[in-house]
């Protein structure tokens, strides 16, 4: 039964149930005009359309819908042969013709479809063929014909041809009805996912940020040489899990958008160091050798270096993750030069477990790994690759697996990217001398610890820091006091960093507001905006982008003042 839709089975159904009253009508109008013969043969037909509405509703639909056809077409053909051509019975073929179109299914069942309209024609044909003497050649009178069953046979065409049009109005309105439900779901689904997602992103976010900015600020406060291990080890994991958090995140977006680059000026041997320094203390607990085999004449290229980044890092984490002994090696080699462009060829390879060769496609599913040993035994949420793919997809190119049980696993893409030139890169790379003292700053955060790292940070570079720990006293404060700039968290108690933003709108449109976001998602961004601050810092956040954000926004300030003197 699961085959056929419930609206076709209730359209067989009531069909038969309309048939048996209609057919009820024949049979007394032909017993009232004695046409006792014909009345026999309609009274023969109604048990057919009986068994016709019983069978659907047991759900055997092909054979009900059999019976139907074939007991409609014979009954009609039949009661316009007896009554003859006066009484225009045979247009109620016409009905017939149609409803094999309706009744079964154009993708699955086109044959039954042909078998059953053409029946109707066929029909039709021999009845004007023969004269109306298809079944009988005792006709009624013409006069009796046109006078009283011409009226009833055209009522009945036009009944049969309207209750179809209503009913498939009726029907095509329930489900449209459905399907607007079925969105109003789906939206109100992913809204929920997205606010779910939002919320985590802050909660996991929040302390990271207090990670990241603590080992920040002991490495830059000279440590002794036995505690330097420690500080790196922690700021490794905060690294190790935001790239967690970000590919959760990641896959979140890209089930609805498309991967957006921001191609810039990068050195990629500069980069690939900074992705040994990383991983490679995992390596030596693990007693293999993490090699990199990168050419000494790459040039400098335009390239999304955060998202190579991911990449790669997803690509090596993984190979470590399943290599117990040997190495794991990261080469990048250049294939072609132009003038303009160069062509790069990448290849993470390792000697571990390896994978099935049947399994080479199931790796790239979300949320799946090779086997739920795998799972087991290594753990992994399963994003890394679909990730992968999808980041590699938008940069023109597509991710190559070779891997064999036992034996290890290949990982390969090459990319064509365009050159840039040094002179971009030092000035994309050069590090900005803050000009920040004696300014001050309002910081609105309602975590304690994050406080103390903002204020660590912003203190270090010479900026007068005061501190509002929600929104309200944020308003306060800034209704009583001249800041340079806001720091404006998003969640937080008593008042938000959005209705705080609005309300410090109302009575000063100077002071710039940067929101302090431990979200990445688009409804978030569009909010920040439209709640008058004038950009956002996601958590967690490096010093350095920090400081050169305030900046950039204490000198438009300054712009904007001069410009309306």
């Amino acid at each position: 039964m699961d085959e056929f839709s419930s609206r076709r089975i209730k359209l067989v159904f009531c069909l038969s149930i309309l048939t048996t009253l209609i057919s009820t009508i024949w049979f007394f109008i032909a017993r009232s005009l004695e046409l006792m013969e014909l009345s026999r043969y309609i009274g023969a037909t109604v048990p057919f359309f009986i068994i016709s509405a019983l069978v659907s509703k047991n759900g055997n639909l092909t054979l009900a819908r059999f019976i139907y056809m074939i007991a409609f077409n014979i009954s009609v053909a039949i009661t316009a042969s007896f009554i003859g051509k006066a009484g225009s019975v045979e247009f109620i073929l016409m009905f017939a013709l149609a409803l094999p179109f309706v009744a079964f299914s154009y993708r699955r069942e086109r044959n039954f479809i042909v078998l059953f309209s053409g029946f109707s024609v066929l029909l039709w044909f021999l009845l004007y063929y023969t004269d109306f003497n298809l079944f009988t050649h005792i006709h009624m009178d013409p006069e009796l014909a046109g006078k009283y069953i011409y009226p009833v046979s055209i009522g009945t065409t036009i009944l049969l041809v309207t209750y179809q049009l209503i009913y498939f109005s009726y029907i095509n309105a329930q489900y449209y009805s459905s399907i607007h439900n079925q969105r109003e779901e789906a939206i109100e689904e992913s809204n929920a996912k997205s606010r779910f997602l939002s919320m985590m992103s802050h909660e996991i976010r929040t302390p990271l940020n207090a990670i990241t900015g603590l080992s920040h600020i002991l490495g830059d406060s000279n440590p002794r040489q036995d505690q330097v291990q420690n500080i790196e080890a922690l700021n490794y994991s905060g690294k190790i899990l935001l790239n967690l958090l970000n590919n959760v995140l990641d896959f979140s977006k890209m089930e609805s958008t498309t991967i957006t680059l921001d191609p810039i000026p990068t050195n990629i041997m500069l980069a690939v160091k900074q992705i040994k320094k990383i991983h490679e203390p995992s390596c030596l607990r693990k007693g293999i050798a993490l090699e990199l085999e990168i050419d000494d004449d790459l040039p400098v290229v335009q390239l999304d270096i955060v998202r190579f980044n991911q990449v790669i890092n997803n690509l090596v984490s993984n190979a470590i993750k399943f290599t117990d002994e040997g190495s794991v090696s990261l080469k990048i080699t250049k294939l072609n030069e132009t003038a303009d462009t160069v062509l790069l060829h990448t290849e993470i390879k390792d000697t571990g477990i390896g994978i099935a060769q049947d399994q080479h496609e199931k790796v790239w599913e979300a949320f799946t790994q090779a086997s739920t040993s795998t799972n087991r035994l290594y753990g992994g949420t399963g994003l890394g690759l679909p990730i992968v793919k999808s980041i590699v997809e938008a940069m023109g190119s597509q991710v190559k697996i070779d891997s064999e049980p036992g034996v290890g696993s290949s990982f390969s893409f090459d990319l064509e990217l365009k050159l840039a030139s040094k002179e971009a890169l030092e000035q994309a790379t050069k590090k900005k001398e803050h000009d920040l003292k004696g300014n001050r700053i309002l910081l609105v955060e309602d975590n304690q610890i994050n406080v103390m790292v903002g204020r660590q940070i912003l203190e270090k570079a010479n900026l007068v820091v005061e501190v509002a720990y929600d929104g309200q006293e944020a308003v306060n404060k800034v209704r009583e006091n001249d800041y340079d700039a806001i720091l404006m968290d998003i969640q937080m108690p008593i008042m938000d960093g959005y209705m705080a933003s609005m309300e410090i709108r109302k009575f000063n449109t100077d002071t710039p507001i940067m929101a302090l976001s431990a979200s990445v998602f688009m409804e978030v961004k569009s909010k920040i905006i439209e709640s008058g601050m004038n950009g956002f810092i996601f958590k967690p956040f490096e010093p350095e982008d920090l400081l050169n954000k305030i900046e950039d926004a204490m000198q438009t300030k300054i712009t904007v003042a001069m410009d309306n003197n």
